[in-house]
């Protein structure tokens, strides 16, 4: 397994994993109507390449996508300091180590940037990758009710976050 920056190329690979996790039936992903086509897709990571930032990790298993991580800096001076990320890894490769990899390729990525918070939403019903981030170290920061909208109904998010000690410490 190889987890590294996200190509243009990898579009494609991206959307099926992207359709694939959005068509399970616990609903891991915030929309309803699947993942962007692949010409938005591979729009959105040449865009991403330009952009200091933010980034899109990619894990791979024998040339196929089977993870995928997205990290951007708040942009807003007060708050700098902080990234948001979300995760997605296939069904069929979860609890092997693959979404650890991208959060410390997401850590690494941060070191280098300056960023010192990691935050992330997860809902609350999916209690493996709670328990995922919390084994990396995030906390649990708060829990937003009816914080995002799947379809026609409103559902709650747990927000997680995870401190970066500075380089050397």
């Amino acid at each position: 397994m190889i987890v590294r920056r996200a190509e243009p190329a990898d579009a494609q690979g991206l959307k099926e994993l992207g359709d694939a996790v959005g068509a399970e039936p616990e609903g891991w992903l915030a929309t309803t109507n699947g993942w962007r086509d692949v010409v938005d897709e591979r729009r959105y990571l040449r865009a991403i390449r330009r952009y200091p930032n933010a980034a899109v990790f990619v894990a791979e298993d024998d040339g196929v996508i089977v993870g995928r991580l997205s990290i951007a800096r708040d942009q807003h001076p007060a708050s700098r300091h902080v990234a948001d990320l979300g995760l997605m890894v296939a069904a069929s490769h979860r609890r092997r180590g693959i979404g650890t990899a991208l959060l410390e390729a997401a850590v690494r990525w941060a070191h280098a940037a300056g960023v010192r918070k990691l935050e992330l939403h997860v809902f609350p019903w999916n209690t493996a990758a709670i328990a995922l981030y919390e084994h990396f170290g995030f906390v649990q920061e708060g829990y937003r009710k009816a914080h995002y909208r799947r379809g026609d109904d409103y559902v709650d998010a747990v927000l997680m976050a995870f401190w970066i000690a500075p380089a050397g410490v």
